[in-house]
């Protein structure tokens, strides 16, 4: 996102900070994970017991090297935890209460995988938080264009678009609680000439707001349960195969007595 400029990139951290705090800040639990972009602190409010910032494939600033054994000279240990590929989480399946993916998906050379993933690790009722740009919007018009013309010096993936991601969503069994969208003024090079556009906020946000240059959707992990029937209540229900059905015959009383002109009489 650097190439979008520093005002856009300063925006967008303080927007997304302001609504992870918002949101994580009483979700009950004991493991929490975030993936991806350490500058973001999205669980700082949160008071799960164990919390761990983790960082994908993607943000390896030297490829030659072990993905188990970060170099300390490249990098400092204190920003994040654990070093792991976003398309093969170490967790164990159910083990997480909340996982936090800023800008993780679309980044990650398989998002399908990742999302497969944190639907494997997250216990039933579980939490994702997800934001990511919006390709419908001039903040992922610039991220796009900048990736085509070869501008980041490295591989940009796609964007996903909010409504794809919402479906994908569904097909892993989530249920999306929060959808929000920030960012209507255009990426400039200068913050002065941003705030002179700052009434585009306002008024993208009343009337055009999934123009908004990122989103941010929570979802939870919903699974099935089974339904026990009480046996009482369905054995006392009369089946109507076994009911008798009146079979009618032709020598009784009530059948159909002859007419006059059906009778012969003798000679």
């Amino acid at each position: 996102m650097a190439h979008l400029g520093q005002p856009v990139a300063s925006r967008l951290l303080s927007w997304e900070q302001q609504q992870a705090d918002e949101l994580l800040a009483d979700v009950f639990g004991y493991h929490a994970v975030q993936l991806g972009w350490p500058d973001l602190r999205a669980l700082r409010c949160n008071r799960m017991p164990h919390r761990w910032q983790a960082q994908a494939e993607f943000e390896w600033p030297d490829a030659s090297h072990d993905l188990a054994v970060p170099s300390v000279g490249h990098l400092s240990m204190g920003e994040s935890d654990v070093w792991i590929d976003s398309r093969a989480w170490p967790w164990p399946a159910d083990s997480l209460d909340l996982v936090v993916l800023p800008h993780t998906l679309e980044r990650s050379a398989d998002p399908h995988a990742c999302l497969r993933e944190v639907e494997r690790v997250l216990i039933p009722e579980g939490q994702v938080l997800i934001t990511g740009l919006n390709p419908f919007s001039l903040w992922g018009w610039q991220q796009s264009r900048a990736g085509q013309g070869g501008q980041t010096g490295a591989p940009v993936q796609p964007l996903i678009a909010y409504r794809r991601l919402r479906d994908w969503l569904r097909l892993l069994g989530f249920e999306v609680q929060v959808s929000r969208f920030g960012g209507w003024t255009p990426a400039l090079r200068r913050e002065t000439w941003m705030q002179r556009l700052g009434w585009m906020e306002a008024v993208g946000a009343r009337w055009w707001p999934i123009f908004g240059g990122a989103y941010l959707l929570m979802a939870t992990k919903k699974v099935p349960g089974g339904r026990l029937i009480d046996a009482r209540r369905w054995r006392t229900v009369r089946s109507p195969a076994a009911a008798t059905a009146p079979v009618a015959r032709a020598d009784t009383t009530m059948s159909r007595q002859p007419a006059p002109k059906d009778t012969v009489e003798p000679r």
